[in-house]
């Protein structure tokens, strides 16, 4: 699978908090509630391609009181990395970090958050991880800016491991390919034709689902009996955001020139018109629960 630094991840992070959907994810509150048996029971949560642990200090804040976290990812070094930001967090929320075995425990006046770190292969296994707090499955697998990079049927068989479980799942910031710079460019929909033939590419899957991941999840949901909710989750980048879009521009052009689809001097053009550009990047929520007449989850 295809790594991301721990800079581009750190860079991105407030976007993307900016971005989340929170109707839908105060519907995931709700629905996490009741799932685990009382808003003050502990809540089982696995978040899949972890990076340095934005996805939990996006979505902790609005849990229960008693946490559980498993964080997956491939590349170790980013989980190191994610043990210390989260530590680091834990302080600025007011909550004291201790080990406690491999495991980190932010524990505050209101709060208690226990979170795992683990090495996983996903590629291989879209189930691996999944039953590894204590004994118990997980009532919440979720995941931030992961399945684009994932094939259609690699996507199929996580949904129906996920409703093997009764668990719910929520995932936020999958590219969905509504993406717009300003000012316009003569070669914008060039460079998004080949962007989007770079993002089909394997990344580790198969096929990358790229800007119909999101669809495709909603689908294979249905298929195992799941309700789904999905909404929009756009970036919406301005002047105030110069790096991002900085380095946005560089990687999408990069991604664009690999392909071989357009000239060198197109590329460049499109490059240096858009270092200086805002844009809005498309992005989708979504949300799936057992449908009403399934049994959820023990806690």
């Amino acid at each position: 699978m295809t790594g991301f630094s721990a800079q581009w991840l750190a860079l991105r992070e407030p976007a993307d908090t900016a971005a989340r959907h929170a109707a839908l994810a105060a519907d995931l509150v709700l629905r996490l509630a009741r799932q685990a048996g009382g808003a003050d029971r502990e809540q089982r949560i696995v978040d899949l391609g972890a990076g340095t642990g934005s996805n939990l200090r996006a979505t902790a804040p609005l849990l229960g009181p008693r946490q559980s976290w498993r964080l997956l990812d491939h590349d170790p070094a980013l989980l190191e990395e994610a043990r210390a930001a989260l530590a680091a967090w834990g302080g600025e929320q007011g909550m004291a970090a201790h080990a406690a075995g491999a495991r980190l425990i932010l524990k505050g006046p209101e709060r208690r958050i226990a979170i795992a770190f683990a090495q996983a292969d996903l590629a291989a296994d879209p189930a691996i991880g999944l039953d590894s707090i204590g004994e118990d499955a997980p009532h919440l697998v979720t995941a931030s800016a992961f399945f684009d990079l994932v094939s259609a049927d690699w996507i199929a068989r996580f949904a129906a491991q996920i409703a093997q479980r009764g668990a719910l799942f929520y995932t936020v910031l999958t590219c969905d390919g509504r993406d717009a710079w300003h000012p316009g460019h003569a070669a914008d929909g060039e460079i998004a034709r080949a962007f989007q033939a770079h993002q089909a590419r394997d990344k580790g899957f198969g096929p990358a689902a790229g800007p119909q991941a999101s669809t495709l999840l909603a689908e294979a949901f249905q298929r195992q009996g799941y309700c789904t909710r999905e909404e929009s989750s756009p970036w919406r980048l301005g002047p105030d955001q110069a790096p991002l879009i900085a380095a946005l521009a560089e990687g999408t052009a990069g991604a664009a020139a690999q392909t071989g689809l357009l000239a060198e001097e197109t590329v460049s053009a499109w490059l240096n018109a858009r270092r200086h550009a805002t844009c809005d990047i498309g992005h989708a929520d979504l949300l799936a629960w057992p449908h009403p007449a399934r049994p959820l989850s023990s806690g």
